[in-house]
């Protein structure tokens, strides 16, 4: 009798059926451990980016921080910085000086504010503008004493601000003064001539080429550029005479442009005493610890700056400007 399957019993699997599916399991296996490195290596970046992130971003406010926890636990003196030229797209340029005053004037906390000053000088409306804004802060906060501390130079703009705080302290060795004001360019009409080069020029308006380096110097013109000097010059001694007031002992040479050391200043009245930045905040402020207040630019902020500061800067070389230097 002929054996029947029992339809109820499933066939055994062949050799070759169960190679192929340990083949696919390996592979199925294989991608999913695969699937979930990628994960992991994706997580671990994306985990590192943010780190960077927040790293960044604790940096920037870091100073902020640190000056309101510093704040909070005492009275301090508030140091501003006014180094190197002083211009509209550098480092000492009014609209930075002047926050850095007015958020020192709003903590409750700063007892004095101390100018660092170390600048040859530069704008007379950057300079200006500072200047008023002391002046300002000390009308509606007379009891807050703003100094300016002198280190190595204080020159021309430099001291036009300086002017207007309530003392100005040095060193016997620093350089101070330069009350004037100066224009300065170049000729080459004679350099032309001389290599045959003829100078074409068209303009529309009679003095809109006024003290062209390539034309020959007019006297109406030139004179006109020594009363405009005059005019600021005069505003500088001004603003000078009306913040120093009876301290300055007045020579014929005190308006000239001289500069004078730091001995000799305090001996003039073109500064008040011997003091750094520490000594004044000790001794005469009363506030040990010092808190400086400086604005810092966004890293899109400096490359825009850079870049307009460029194209200034080559528009800029076009045109000679008065500068208290």
């Amino acid at each position: 009798m002929q054996n029947q399957q029992d339809p109820y019993t499933k066939p055994e699997p062949s050799r070759q059926s169960g190679w192929e599916r340990e083949i696919v399991e390996k592979l199925a296996f294989a991608a999913v451990k695969e699937q979930t490195r990628a994960r992991r290596w994706n997580v671990f970046f994306k985990s590192l980016f943010f780190v960077y992130l927040f790293a960044i971003f604790g940096i920037s406010i870091y100073p902020k921080v640190k000056k309101n926890f510093d704040g909070d636990s005492s009275h301090h003196t508030a140091v501003i910085d006014v180094t190197g030229v002083i211009a509209e797209d550098k480092d000492a340029n009014a609209a930075d000086i002047i926050k850095s005053l007015r958020e020192a004037v709003k903590d409750g906390q700063t007892k004095g504010i101390i100018l660092h000053s170390n600048s040859p000088g530069g704008s007379p409306v950057q300079s200006n503008y500072v200047y008023e804004e002391i002046r300002n802060i000390k009308k509606e906060h007379p009891s807050l004493p703003i100094y300016a501390v002198v280190s190595d130079i204080c020159a021309s703009g430099c001291y036009y601000i300086a002017s207007a705080s309530d003392k100005i302290f040095v060193n016997p060795s620093s350089l101070i003064g330069s009350i004037g004001v100066i224009m300065d360019g170049f000729g080459f009409v004679d350099i032309m001539q001389k290599v045959g080069v003829e100078r074409r020029l068209l303009t529309a308006g009679t003095h809109k080429a006024m003290l062209d380096p390539f034309s020959p110097p007019k006297s109406d013109e030139t004179q006109f550029m020594q009363d405009l000097l005059n005019q600021v010059h005069q505003q500088f001694i001004n603003a000078v005479k009306t913040g120093r007031g009876d301290r300055l002992k007045e020579t014929p040479d005190m308006f000239s442009g001289l500069v004078w050391t730091g001995e000799a200043g305090v001996k003039l009245g073109v500064a008040d005493a011997y003091g750094n930045d520490d000594y004044v905040a000790k001794n005469i402020i009363g506030a040990e610890k010092l808190v400086i207040y400086k604005q810092e630019a966004n890293l899109l902020d400096k490359m825009a700056g850079k870049l307009g500061a460029s194209f200034g800067s080559a528009l800029g070389k076009l045109i000679t400007r008065p500068s208290l230097r």
